[in-house]
C-alpha cells in the first residue's frame, strides 16, 4: 500500500497542514460574502440558500420549473441534479437546526450570524470531508520511486493553499470545492489505468456542475484515443463498459427528471441559458479585454454573439484534441485539461470571473514539473478576481491568503541556471505590476469619466497572461522532445522486468529531471 510508505514525521506535518489549512477557511468564512446586505437579490450566498428552500419544500418535478412556490427569475436553479440533491441534504439539516433558515417564500433574503455560521458550515464539512483528503491522496499516489517527502508535502500545501479556491468557496460562497474533488479524483483514477472509475467519477462531476464541460474534451480525447490503441476487439469491449458506465451514471441521477420530455428539456434550459449575456462584469477573458476597442455586444445580437464563440472556442480547442486523440498519453491527458479550460475561458460564451479555477486546478496537478508557470497562473488567476473579491469586502482576506500562500511556497521556487535570467524578472516585474494595479484599484479613485477604469485594467493584464499560459501550456503538450525522451525510457524498460505502473513512476520522475529548451523552460526546482 502507497500510504504505507510515508514516515510518521510526514503523516504529523501533513496534520499540521490540514489543520492550518482548514482554519485559514475558518478564517476568511468570518468575512463578507456575495450579496452580504445587498437587497433585493442578494448574492450567490442567498441563491445558494434559496436552492435548499426549493429542493427541501418542492417535489422535484418543480425544481426547474417556473410555478408559483418557484420563481425561476428570483435565483432559479440552474445546476445540475447532483448539486439540487447536496442542497436538498443541506436544507434538511437546515430544517433541523432552524426552520426559518429555509421557510418556503418567506426565508428569502434572511440574513443574520446564525444562517452565516451555518451556510459556512455546509462549505468547510466538503472541504474537511472532501476536498483535503481528495488532494492529499492525489499527490501521495502519484509519488515516483526518487520523490522526497517534503515535495509532495509542498505540492499539497499549493492546491489545498491556493487562495482563488478559498476566497471563492469561503469567502464569496460557492460549492466548487466538491466539482473539483470530484474531477481530480476522476484524473487520479485514469493516471492509475482505472479508465472505468475515473468515467464514472467525472460523470459526477459533470452532474454536479455543468462547467465541468470545460474539461470533457480531454476525457474523451484520452479515452477514446486509448480505445483506438487497444484494436477491435478490446477496443470495442472496453468501449462498450465506459458507454454502459456513462447512461447508468446520468440515467441514476437524472431519473426523477426524465418522467416526460418537457421535464428534461426544462432542466437543459436552466443550464445552458442563452439570455444571460457574453460576459459577467468585468472578466478577464478575451471578449472583455478586447471590447474596450470592439464594441462586440453594439455590432452583434447576442444569438449571432454566441455562434461566433462557439466556432471560435471549437477552432482553438482542435489542436490540444486532435493531438490528445492521436496521442494519448497521462502526460498530454493532463496539459489538455489546462488547455481545455483555459481556451473555454478565454473565448466561449457568457463567461464569469470565479471559471477561471477550472483551469488553475488542473495546472495545480502539474507543480511537480511546472512549478514556476504553475504558481505565476495561480496568482494572476487570484489577480484576475479582484473586482469580485473587494465588491465581496473581501480584499483584506485577499491579501492575507495571498501573503500566506507565498511564504509557504516560495522556498520551492528556488531559481536554477536552467531558467533563463529575463524570465525571472517577467515574473518578478509581473507580480509588481499586479500589485501596483491592485493598490491602484484600492487608494486611487477612478476618473469619473471611466469608472471602470481600474477592473478593466485588470481584465486586460490578466487576459493577456492567460494567452500567454495558454500558448505555454499548449506547448508544453506538443513538446516532442520529451515524448522521445519518455520513448526512450520505455523502449529500455519493456524486457518485461516492469510492470506498467513502475513505468509510470519512472516517466513522471524524467519530467522532474528534463530540461527541455532553454529558452521554453517555466519552471523552478525546490534546492
Amino acid at each position: 500500500m502507497v500510504f504505507n510508505t510515508y514516515s510518521n514525521f510526514f503523516y504529523l506535518q501533513l496534520s499540521l497542514v490540514l489543520l492550518t489549512a482548514f482554519t485559514i477557511r475558518i478564517c476568511v468564512s468570518l468575512w463578507g460574502y456575495s450579496g452580504d446586505g445587498k437587497p433585493p437579490m442578494y448574492g450567490d450566498f442567498e441563491a445558494q440558500r434559496h436552492w435548499m428552500e426549493i429542493t427541501v419544500n418542492l417535489p422535484p418535478e418543480e425544481w426547474y420549473v417556473d410555478t408559483k412556490n418557484n420563481d425561476l427569475q428570483y435565483w432559479g436553479l440552474d445546476y445540475p441534479p447532483l448539486t439540487a440533491y447536496h442542497m436538498m441534504l443541506n436544507g434538511k439539516m437546515a430544517n433541523y437546526v432552524n426552520p426559518q433558515f429555509v421557510e418556503l417564500n418567506k426565508s428569502r433574503g434572511i440574513e443574520g450570524p446564525n444562517i452565516k455560521f451555518f451556510m459556512r458550515v455546509t462549505v468547510l464539512l466538503m472541504d474537511l470531508l472532501l476536498f483535503m483528503p481528495t488532494v492529499a491522496a492525489y499527490f501521495m499516489l502519484q509519488r515516483a520511486s526518487d520523490d522526497d517527502e517534503n515535495d509532495i508535502l509542498t505540492h499539497i500545501v499549493m492546491l489545498i493553499g491556493y487562495p482563488g479556491l478559498v476566497l471563492i468557496d469561503n469567502g464569496h460562497f460557492q460549492y466548487n470545492n466538491v466539482s473539483l474533488s470530484m474531477f481530480i479524483l476522476a484524473t487520479l483514477a485514469l493516471s492509475k489505468k482505472h479508465d472505468l472509475i475515473g468515467a464514472f467519477l467525472f460523470c459526477l462531476a459533470l452532474n454536479y456542475k455543468q462547467m465541468e464541460l470545460y474539461h470533457a474534451l480531454p476525457f474523451f480525447s484520452y479515452l477514446f484515443g486509448s480505445l483506438i490503441k487497444l484494436g477491435t476487439v478490446k477496443g470495442m469491449s472496453k468501449l462498450t463498459a465506459l458507454a454502459l458506465i456513462v447512461i447508468i451514471t446520468f440515467f441514476v441521477v437524472w431519473s426523477p427528471f426524465l418522467y416526460s420530455v418537457e421535464s428534461a428539456i426544462a432542466v437543459f434550459q436552466r443550464l445552458f441559458p442563452v439570455g444571460r449575456g457574453l460576459y459577467e462584469d468585468k472578466v478577464s477573458n478575451f471578449w472583455c479585454a478586447v471590447s474596450v476597442v470592439i464594441k462586440f455586444k453594439q455590432i452583434f445580437s447576442q444569438y449571432d454573439m454566441a455562434v461566433i464563440c462557439l466556432v471560435v472556442t471549437t477552432l482553438f480547442l482542435l489542436p490540444s484534441f486532435l493531438h490528445l486523440l492521436q496521442n494519448p498519453s497521462i502526460r498530454h491527458f493532463h496539459y489538455a485539461l489546462v488547455n481545455s479550460a483555459l481556451v473555454f475561458f478565454l473565448f466561449s460564451f457568457h463567461v464569469h470571473e470565479k471559471t477561471i479555477l477550472l483551469a488553475v486546478i488542473p495546472s495545480c496537478l502539474l507543480i511537480k514539473t511546472d512549478a514556476l508557470a504553475v504558481v505565476w497562473f495561480m496568482l494572476i488567476s487570484v489577480f484576475s478576481m479582484l473586482p469580485l473579491l473587494i465588491k465581496d469586502g473581501l480584499f483584506i482576506p485577499t491579501i492575507a491568503t495571498v501573503g500566506i500562500f507565498w511564504l509557504t511556497t516560495n522556498h520551492y521556487l528556488k531559481p536554477t541556471k536552467n531558467v533563463p535570467e529575463n524570465l525571472q524578472k517577467a515574473f518578478q516585474y509581473s507580480l509588481l505590476a499586479a500589485c501596483c494595479i491592485g493598490l491602484g484599484t484600492i487608494f486611487i479613485p477612478p476618473p469619473s469619466r471611466y469608472p471602470d477604469l481600474f477592473p478593466l485594467l485588470i481584465s486586460i493584464f490578466s487576459c493577456s497572461h492567460f494567452i500567454m499560459f495558454a500558448f505555454y501550456f499548449h506547448y508544453k503538450q506538443f513538446d516532442s522532445n520529451y515524448d522521445k525522451l519518455i520513448e526512450k525510457t520505455n523502449a529500455d524498460t519493456d524486457s518485461g522486468e516492469l510492470d506498467s505502473e513502475e513505468k509510470d513512476r519512472r516517466n513522471r520522475s524524467k519530467a522532474i529531471r528534463y530540461k527541455g529548451p532553454q529558452k521554453s523552460v517555466l519552471r523552478y526546482r525546490r534546492i
